[in-house]
C-alpha cells in the first residue's frame, strides 16, 4: 500500500458531510475520500484506494443508521476503532436569505428527524434528500432564497452558504457513533485500556434460545453495551442479532460467555475487537 493510500480514509457522502467532519476530527492528518454509497466506501478499502472507512452506526436521537447492520457483516472489513461525533445541525441558506422567508429545508432523513421539533416550530417543511452535504450543494446551485438545507458548518464553508439558525438539533446530546473499518483486524491489548468486541449471531429456532444464548454473559459478568435484532432476507422467522460487549475474547470470562453463546446459536461472527473510545467514560 503506497503512502497516499495509507493516509486515506473513505466516507459515504459528499464533502461537508458529517462523516467527513468525523474523519477530520478522528484522523486530522489523513485525506478524506468521499464515496457515493456505503458499498462504494467499502470497495475503496478493498481496492486499495483507502486504508480505512468511517462508518456511521447509530445516533443518540434517531437511532440505527438504516441498512448499516445488514451491510457490516458482508462488507469483508473488520472494525478497528470507534468514534463518537457530536452533531450540531445548522440551518443553511443562500447569501442574502432571511430566516423568516424560509419555507422548506432539505436534508438526510436522519438529520431532519433530529431537528423535527425545531423545524415545526419555525413553520419549515422538511424535504428528504439523499444526504446532508448534498442538500447544501444543491441549494447553493439553485440559489433559492425560500429554501434551506440542514447540514454541518463544514458544508456551509465549502458551499458558501449562510447559517440562518445554528444548533438546530432538538436534543443537546445529539451524537453519532461511527466505527472505523479496515481490511485486516487488530488485536489490542486489554491491559492498555477498555476493549469492545462487536459480533453478529443467529440463535437456534427453539424456545428461550435467546435467553439461554445470552445467559453466559450474565453468569460471567460480561456487560452487553448494545443488542439489536433485525430481519434477514425478508423472513419474519429469520433474525440476526448485532451486539457490542465490554472485553476481549481472550479474557477468560468473555471467552466462557462466547462459548455459551455459540452453543445456543447457529452462527457467531466477530466483526471486530478494538479499543473503546474515551467518549464512553463520559456516560
Amino acid at each position: 500500500m503506497n503512502a497516499a493510500v495509507n493516509n486515506t480514509i473513505a466516507f459515504q457522502g459528499v464533502p461537508g458531510a458529517y462523516s467527513n467532519l468525523s474523519c477530520r476530527a478522528a484522523f486530522p492528518d489523513m485525506t478524506a475520500l468521499p464515496c457515493p454509497s456505503f458499498e462504494d466506501m467499502f470497495a475503496a478499502v478493498h481496492e486499495g484506494r483507502a486504508r480505512l472507512a468511517m462508518v456511521p452506526i447509530e445516533n443518540s436521537v434517531a437511532g440505527r443508521v438504516a441498512d448499516i447492520h445488514h451491510l457490516l457483516p458482508d462488507s469483508g472489513l473488520h472494525i478497528v476503532g470507534e468514534h463518537f461525533q457530536r452533531v450540531n445541525h445548522q440551518l443553511l441558506g443562500v447569501r442574502g436569505a432571511k430566516l423568516a422567508d424560509i419555507k422548506t429545508a432539505s436534508s438526510h432523513i436522519q438529520a431532519l428527524s433530529q431537528c423535527r421539533n425545531n423545524l415545526r416550530s419555525l413553520g419549515i417543511k422538511p424535504v428528504v434528500h439523499a444526504d446532508t452535504a448534498g442538500a447544501a450543494a444543491d441549494l447553493a446551485q439553485r440559489g433559492d432564497k425560500t429554501a434551506a438545507a440542514v447540514a454541518s458548518s463544514l458544508a456551509a464553508e465549502i458551499y458558501d452558504l449562510e447559517v440562518l439558525k445554528p444548533d438546530l438539533e432538538d436534543a443537546p446530546h445529539n451524537t453519532t457513533r461511527f466505527v472505523v473499518m479496515a481490511q485486516e483486524p487488530i488485536d489490542p491489548d486489554p491491559a492498555k485500556g477498555p476493549i469492545i468486541t462487536s459480533f453478529v449471531f443467529k440463535v437456534r429456532s427453539v424456545p428461550a434460545a435467546l435467553y439461554k444464548a445470552l445467559g453466559g454473559f450474565a453468569t460471567n459478568g460480561v456487560n452487553i453495551t448494545k443488542l439489536e435484532s433485525y430481519m434477514l432476507d425478508g423472513h419474519f422467522s429469520s433474525t440476526q442479532f448485532y451486539a457490542d460487549i465490554d472485553g476481549h475474547p481472550d479474557q477468560r470470562l468473555v471467552r466462557l460467555a462466547l462459548e455459551e453463546l455459540s452453543f445456543f446459536s447457529r452462527e457467531v461472527r466477530i466483526l471486530g475487537v478494538y479499543p473503546a473510545s474515551k467518549f464512553r467514560q463520559q456516560d
